[in-house]
């Protein structure tokens, strides 16, 4: 009887946290959690520090980059390294959570404008998600240049969009032919997959919360420049620097953004209602 060899996968080896692409670099591979509709299902981040600690390791948060794509002013928010891979120090990680999210309530107390973006694949959702349950301004498909800084020229698109759903509505189109309607439709359309999150804004916002600063680097530079604050969570291969409150984690681990994003957006609630008492 011949027996068939069975040829070993290449890079066994590796621990199931990573993975390789075809370019052999290590990539992160981790639990993936997709947003639910009833939110007492879903796993909160809240109790004791350690609880929230164990909360984000199960969700896969303390997995930085390649140790050889880090940026060195991470380092004081790492553990380790492990496989060729950086481990944030949780603790460390809850700590900043702590910190922005005190900053979130105070500046929504104050009525500040609050917009969360998160244009990739592992934000968008609860991005989308969070920003529509509290009424929040978003952008969840590109950033476009000149939001912040140039944006008495973003508020005419704004208008432009929102005249035309109220025409729409209205039933202003009906004198229009068939083609007319449908050129109608379709500016309305481009304009709600690039305005659409951000309809609800009157001036810029004070503040941007942001998933992955490297993605959303023309968001950060333009926050910057207008003096907008930021908070971020950011990865082992960006600059904590660009931001005023850094969040070091892993921003590739949708379970894990997503707990993070929730506990933020809690944060902002809560400014929400001392809001609402004062007045």
């Amino acid at each position: 009887m011949v027996t068939k060899k069975v040829k070993k996968k290449k890079n066994a080896s590796l621990d199931s946290s990573q993975a390789q692409n075809d370019g052999g670099e290590i990539k992160k591979k981790v639990p993936h959690q997709t947003v639910q509709d009833d939110r007492e299902k879903i796993r909160v981040l809240q109790g004791t520090k350690e609880e929230m600690v164990k909360t984000l390791f199960e969700a896969g948060a303390h997995f930085g980059h390649v140790a050889r794509r880090w940026n060195p002013k991470m380092e004081k928010f790492l553990h380790s390294k492990k496989g060729g891979v950086h481990i944030f120090d949780l603790e460390k990680t809850v700590d900043c959570i702590e910190e922005a999210c005190g900053a979130l309530t105070k500046w929504m107390s104050e009525g500040k404008t609050i917009a969360l973006v998160g244009t990739k694949r592992q934000a968008k959702e609860i991005i989308r998600s969070e920003a529509d349950r509290l009424k929040l301004p978003f952008v969840v498909e590109r950033w476009l240049g000149g939001s912040i800084t140039n944006w008495q020229q973003m508020k005419t698109r704004i208008d432009r969009l929102i005249k035309l759903k109220v025409d729409r509505d209205a039933g202003a189109f009906k004198g229009f032919t068939k083609k007319e309607r449908l050129m109608f439709d379709r500016e309305i359309a481009k304009l709600e997959r690039q305005f659409g999150g951000l309809s609800s804004l009157k001036a810029a916002p004070n503040v941007i919360v942001v998933v992955d600063i490297k993605k959303e680097r023309t968001a950060v530079k333009e926050a910057k420049m207008r003096g907008v604050k930021v908070v971020a969570l950011v990865d082992s291969n960006a600059d904590p620097e660009l931001v005023d409150y850094p969040i070091p984690m892993n921003d590739d681990a949708t379970s894990a953004v997503e707990l993070v994003v929730r506990k933020l957006t809690e944060a902002i609630e809560l400014g929400l209602k001392k809001k609402t008492v004062s007045n």
